[in-house]
């Protein structure tokens, strides 16, 4: 009988690491128009989709906001693992996902309403509350929110 040979494999360490920091007073996130602010505030204008995630505690602060996907003009990559691998190692209670659209139009697509509900699936197994979606224009300051439209 031979001796079988030994792979070797990575013992690895998983960690955040703060890329920057955003001026946020604290405050309790009670409206959709809030979370519009402050993803507005994070990226300003662009003129491409961003989708974010912001990881909030368990009084609905935000603790952690992580960029998921820098996309094109009009759309972003969005997937369950990577929105929330940051909220879970963050220890977010709930998470508000963002996205801007940068025509102008809040109105979500479809394929923003079928990332929505694979991502508060995923939410739900996790443990993790999906408390609202919100679609910017940040622009004009406009914002969809799927929770007042019923859509979530």
């Amino acid at each position: 009988m031979t001796a079988q040979a030994k792979k070797s494999i990575d013992v690895v360490t998983i960690q955040m690491v703060r890329d920057r920091k955003l001026a946020y007073n604290g405050t309790k996130l009670s409206t959709p128009q809030q979370a519009a602010q402050a993803f507005t505030e994070l990226l300003g204008n662009p003129d491409r989709e961003y989708f974010v995630a912001m990881m909030l505690d368990g009084k609905n602060r935000i603790t952690t906001i992580h960029i998921v996907s820098e996309g094109s003009l009009n759309q972003s990559i969005v997937h369950p693992r990577e929105t929330f691998k940051s909220a879970i190692l963050a220890n977010s209670a709930a998470v508000i996902l963002a996205h801007n659209h940068p025509s102008g139009d809040t109105t979500p697509s479809r394929e923003d309403k079928e990332i929505t509900r694979r991502l508060k699936e995923a939410g739900d197994i996790l443990g993790i509350k999906v408390l609202d979606h919100i679609i910017v224009d940040t622009d004009s300051g406009n914002s969809f929110s799927f929770v007042e439209s019923g859509l979530l």
